[in-house]
């Protein structure tokens, strides 16, 4: 049930690319964060000059523990860089920071995907945590409402997947602009910037794509079981 073969031949590759995507985004910002940029300002230094050229005065940017945790909370307006990147010079650090300002702009903005994003959140958690368990009970106790409710739980996550790639895609395309704009890195140093972003931007598309994977399999499992 757990190891059927469409999880084989649809998970798993999802899955295993995924896991390349994420080597990706780690190799691409470990070889920038040791290219220095010649301006010298720091990721937390980029995020609130972006901000402020862009007329953003209320959001607050402030250190967070671990790696590559870097994230904007508009419930808080709070723009939270890790560690490798709030203090840092480096391209990689400044890129990252970029990013997540652009997060800050979108919503500023009113940007409808963001939005949408952030409305489907509560119940996309609840469908990512509990619909394919819901599911499964079902195939294992014969239960076929609880199959249904279970896949139709997932769907709501899976939308939240393929909101999520507009709105990073869009994050980082108003970081490269920020970065040129304000001279912050210079041509090759953008490039370098660019790299690391599109890199993450695999992740997400990796991530959606596991999702798709996953519920094509509950689709297929409930309809093969109906035969």
């Amino acid at each position: 049930m757990f190891f059927d073969e469409y999880y084989l031949l649809l998970v798993l590759p999802a899955v295993i690319l995924s896991l390349i995507a994420q080597g990706m985004v780690r190799g691409a910002f470990s070889k920038f964060s040791k290219v220095r940029s010649a301006v010298g300002t720091t990721g937390a230094g980029v995020a609130t000059s972006i901000l402020e050229r862009n007329g953003v005065y209320d959001v607050k940017v402030e250190a967070v523990a671990g790696r590559l945790t870097d994230h904007y909370d508009p419930r808080k307006k709070v723009l939270r860089l890790s560690t490798d990147v709030f203090g840092s010079s480096s391209v990689a650090a400044l890129g990252v920071a970029a990013h997540e300002a652009g997060h800050a702009l979108q919503h500023a903005g009113k940007y409808s995907p963001l939005a949408l994003r952030g409305a489907l959140l509560p119940v996309a958690n609840i469908g990512s945590n509990i619909g394919p368990y819901m599911a499964m009970a079902g195939f294992i106790f014969n239960i076929g409402i609880l199959i249904d409710i279970g896949i139709i739980l997932f769907i709501a996550a899976v939308l939240f997947y393929v909101i999520t790639l507009p709105v990073e895609f869009n994050a980082s395309g108003r970081a490269l602009v920020e970065l040129e704009r304000g001279g912050v890195l210079n041509h090759g140093e953008l490039a370098g910037a660019k790299k690391v972003l599109r890199a993450a931007a695999m992740t997400y598309l990796a991530s959606a794509l596991v999702a798709f994977a996953s519920l094509a399999r509950l689709i297929l499992l409930r309809n093969r079981r109906r035969r």
